[in-house]
């Protein structure tokens, strides 16, 4: 029979397999206090397997992170396999980040929450044009439900469409990534001016 501290390491190794946990949630606080008092043997049950256990203090989030191998040693399978993003799933987990990033500026406490017709605009900028505002607005619900899905977007509960954008998407998308897509936004704009000056019919004049 489990004492009761072996049996908070077993809930809180069985919880981090399935999700990441939040300081804030109140069905996480148990899992959290374990990781504050039993932290030691919780991170070596995932040693041996190769995976980190990562406790972000700061921000409130514990998660799971396989270990890249060294030199000379074999990879072992992933715990959680990699998933392939669309464009748009890509475009949107940059797009709430460097939202988190300018709330964060601005010294607003709490959460980030945006509805959803603040999203659809986010992604709106981004897209092909169309005059069929329907297919916009169905295709940025779907991206929406798959960022959800990968649970960097949370649904608040009986505030339907007014979405709070998870803390671990810092975890997932960092500064250098931010950096990146910028300066691909910049090309993208000038690239654009470019085709509109070459587009431009002459007028005529000498």
């Amino acid at each position: 029979m489990r004492s009761p501290d072996e049996q908070a390491v077993a809930a809180a190794i069985i919880s981090l397999m399935r999700e990441v946990v939040y300081r804030d949630v109140p069905a996480h606080e148990p899992v959290w206090e374990a990781l504050a008092r039993q932290r030691a043997p919780i991170a070596d049950h995932f040693a041996d397997i190769g995976v980190d256990v990562i406790v972000d203090e700061t921000e409130g989030y514990a998660y799971l992170r396989t270990r890249e191998p060294e030199e000379g040693e074999q990879e072992l399978p992933r715990l959680v396999r990699r998933r392939s993003l669309t464009y748009n799933v890509s475009l949107l987990l940059v797009l709430l980040r460097r939202r988190m990033v300018e709330f964060e500026a601005s010294g607003e406490a709490g959460k980030l929450v945006l509805t959803r017709d603040q999203i659809v605009d986010l992604l709106r900028v981004f897209q092909a044009s169309s005059t069929n505002e329907a297919r916009v607005v169905e295709q940025a619900d779907r991206t929406i439900a798959q960022v959800a899905d990968l649970g960097f977007l949370r649904e608040l509960r009986g505030q339907r469409g007014a979405w709070e954008v998870r803390r671990i998407l810092k975890a997932y998308v960092d500064a250098q990534t931010l950096s990146d897509f910028a300066a691909r936004l910049t090309a993208y704009a000038g690239g654009a001016a470019a085709e509109d000056a070459a587009s431009t019919p002459d007028d005529g004049g000498d």
